[in-house]
């Protein structure tokens, strides 16, 4: 077959810079708010006409960082197993052509103010077109491999989120990073951990001990689970000893900073 080529319509911009700050699904970046811009010159003043109308968009974007593709991917609740790409959601496809609702919050211009993104900030957008509840959504279709993700529960999608705390220590550590240098790591923590707390590579969680670990950049956070309530215990660094004291990466004097007041946990 003859290839084929688009030109994008625009770009989106989000808060998430990079795969991990971005939330996997658009119901798991609910309160995540970013803009559609298109690019002017080429007409689309007048095919934006009457989109105020609709609640909800669908974008059809371009996976723009991807190369290659897998013909059997790990999502996060695939329960260890590898699944066909075609049966998953996962960015690894052979055409890396990414697809997500987002709730239409106001247009100014060429401009569109969105909420409930989960692309990474500068994804090419590719096309729009109105969310329409009758026609594309069907509440009692088959999840297929998807599993519910607390035990006892009839499969849902998307689950309900699991609710996150903060124990003393913990909270007091995530507000001194973010007052003391910049480090706003309770949201993204909060954001991840609200999807379950499965162990999985591309969530960045592991066993840690009698707990588990998350990995939010170069910091780790220690939880435990129980049901549908998720407790952060404690932060740390996650870089080692003589990388922390003899390194010279920018972020370092945070995490010395940081292990100067706290310990290494």
């Amino acid at each position: 077959m003859k290839p084929v080529t688009f030109t994008p319509i625009g770009v989106v911009r989000t808060p998430f810079p990079d795969r991990v700050s971005a939330p996997r699904q658009p119901h798991a970046a609910a309160g995540a708010e970013g803009t559609i811009e298109l690019v002017p010159g080429r007409g689309l003043e007048h095919a934006l006409c009457d989109i105020e109308g609709w609640d909800y968009l669908w974008v059809v974007f371009w996976f723009h960082l991807n190369e290659g593709w897998r013909p059997k991917v790990l999502p996060p609740r695939s329960a260890g197993k590898r699944r066909g790409v075609l049966s998953t959601r996962s960015p690894h496809r052979p055409n890396p052509i990414g697809l997500s609702v987002v709730k239409l919050l106001g247009v100014d211009g060429l401009t569109l103010r969105v909420s409930g993104v989960d692309m990474i900030d500068g994804t090419p957008v590719l096309d729009l077109k109105p969310y329409v509840p009758y026609a594309d959504a069907y509440p009692h279709a088959r999840t297929g491999w998807v599993a519910p993700l607390a035990p006892g529960e009839a499969p849902a999608d998307p689950e309900p989120g699991f609710e996150v705390v903060w124990s003393e220590r913990a909270a007091e550590q995530a507000a001194w990073l973010d007052a003391t240098h910049g480090v706003a790591l309770r949201e993204r923590v909060d954001r991840a951990l609200a999807l379950g707390p499965q162990p999985h590579p591309y969530r960045r969680i592991r066993a840690d001990g009698d707990a588990m670990r998350l990995a939010v950049t170069s910091w780790r956070v220690r939880f435990r689970a129980e049901g549908r309530r998720i407790e952060v215990l404690s932060v740390a660094t996650g870089y080692r000893e003589k990388e922390l004291w003899s390194g010279d990466a920018p972020e370092l004097a945070a995490h010395r900073h940081f292990v100067e007041r706290f310990g290494r946990g």
